[in-house]
């Protein structure tokens, strides 16, 4: 399951990410409302919690802009606003629950479950697809297709792969990834990852014109539909 984290606080948007991806879900981050808003709507998610106070697009406003072009996807606000005024507003733009900073994760959990068996939705701890532009990855059978057609990686292309979906529009450093991906620190007198990321561009990228594998100079990599 795929799901979407607008939250500008960025402590407290990578501890949900992280407890999100424990339980199997797979999260998406944004750190201000216009980069959510462009990555909810598109991006097909099963998912959408905000914050309501959000640089350039405030939750209210984004909520009614989500729901207006999808009116299924199920919307929860986490956000420390916690009058009664707040909520009826946040309501009436659409949310679908609301839950107030600080907060324990065991109960947006919960209503993580309710909202998604609401909507039709199952969870399955370790089975879940992510989508991308043309690209789709099953992490239960492991399978990766491009615009239908299945492209074969290592474990460890695959992992790698995994992230930068779960983390597309979003440029990762080197350091980033070695942490996230091969669990150590980045040596910067290496080059394996780009080594790794070379693979995978190749498997990825080769025959298809639209290039989604791509360098920041200076900075890292992003999966990105169309050029920077």
């Amino acid at each position: 399951m795929n799901i979407l984290v607008v939250e500008d606080e960025e402590r407290l948007a990578v501890l949900v990410k992280q407890g999100l991806e424990e339980n199997g879900y797979a999260a998406t981050l944004a750190f201000d409302g216009l980069i959510g808003k462009h990555l909810a709507l598109k991006n097909d998610y099963d998912l959408i919690i905000m914050d309501i106070v959000l640089p350039y697009i405030n939750g209210i406003d984004l909520c009614k802009e989500v729901r207006a072009v999808k009116p299924d996807i199920p919307i929860l606000m986490l956000t420390a606003l916690g009058t009664t005024n707040d909520k009826v507003e946040a309501f009436d733009a659409g949310a679908d629950d609301y839950l107030v900073k600080p907060f324990d994760f065991r109960e947006l959990q919960v209503r993580i479950r309710a909202l998604t068996k609401r909507n039709g939705f199952t969870v399955n701890r370790h089975n879940y697809i992510l989508k991308y532009a043309d690209l789709e990855l099953n992490d239960q059978t492991k399978i990766v297709k491009r615009s239908g057609t299945e492209i074969i990686l290592t474990p460890k292309e695959f992992k790698l792969l995994e992230y930068m979906m779960q983390n597309n529009e979003r440029v990762l450093s080197r350091a980033e990834i070695a942490d996230k991906v091969w669990n150590t620190h980045f040596d910067t007198g290496t080059n394996f990852i780009d080594v790794y990321i070379n693979y995978l561009r190749k498997k990825i990228d080769k025959n298809f014109d639209q290039k989604l594998i791509h360098t920041k100079s200076g900075m890292g990599f992003i999966l990105r539909s169309g050029e920077l």
